[in-house]
């Protein structure tokens, strides 16, 4: 065999795994496109580059890996679960506060489930391993909270933020995630409006936490 000839084979070595490497790595891109969605985009977005952003992306996955993640016991389900009911009827008189208080409620359960304490931008990053449909509206409603702690945000987007920080929070708690719009049809909402709204929304109240709302709500009607 000439030197020619085991040139040419050398040569068509190299542009097969160099195929090879390419087919692979754009599987790889598929593969973490289908997985984070929304995420991955704004990963690009963040990072200017594909390369940088699925390389930050499976070191968030790395990460998460060595999180010693689990699912809540019974007791710990139910708990959060009243806890969050009474965050929701505050919802009806403090707005701004109901939302503070999910979010607050929300970090507690991310650290019960076995996320470690930590800054809201890397919660999110995390997150976006195992809820990465969802972490965008997570990012939306903590932009909420921030707007009315500079009283910046009206009661639609209290509204929308609450249904946001829900989703994420039966997410984290095992339940099964209901549809939920990704937009709120542009009207204006008073606080218990909004609040109705969300009951409708599938958020239940006990008898006792329905009459102390209805209570509150002819109270307010005396007065006017």
């Amino acid at each position: 065999m000439d030197n020619m000839t085991l040139v040419a084979i050398a040569v068509a070595a190299l542009v097969v795994i160099a195929a090879v490497a390419i087919i692979a790595q754009r599987r790889r891109s598929r593969a973490l496109k289908s997985r984070y969605g929304a995420e991955y985009a704004s990963a690009v977005d963040e990072t200017g580059n594909r390369r940088r952003a699925e390389a930050e992306l499976r070191e968030r996955d790395k990460r998460v890996r060595a999180f010693d993640l689990h699912t809540l016991s019974p007791r710990e389900t139910l708990d959060f679960s009243d806890r969050w009911r009474q965050v929701q009827a505050q919802f009806v008189d403090e707005p701004g506060a109901a939302i503070s208080h999910a979010e607050d409620l929300l970090s507690e359960v991310m650290q019960a489930r076995g996320y470690p304490p930590s800054a809201f931008e890397q919660r999110a990053a995390d997150l976006s391993v195992h809820h990465p449909k969802l972490v965008s509206a997570y990012r939306e409603a903590h932009e909420v909270t921030h707007l009315h702690d500079g009283g910046r945000a009206g009661t639609e987007d209290l509204r929308r933020a609450f249904i946001h920080y829900r989703a994420l929070f039966e997410d984290l708690l095992g339940e099964e995630p209901k549809d939920r719009p990704a937009t709120i049809e542009p009207r204006s909402f008073t606080a218990e409006e909004a609040a109705r709204d969300l009951d409708r929304d599938d958020v239940r109240l006990t008898a006792e936490e329905r009459a102390e709302r209805e209570r509150r709500s002819i109270e307010r009607r005396d007065r006017i």
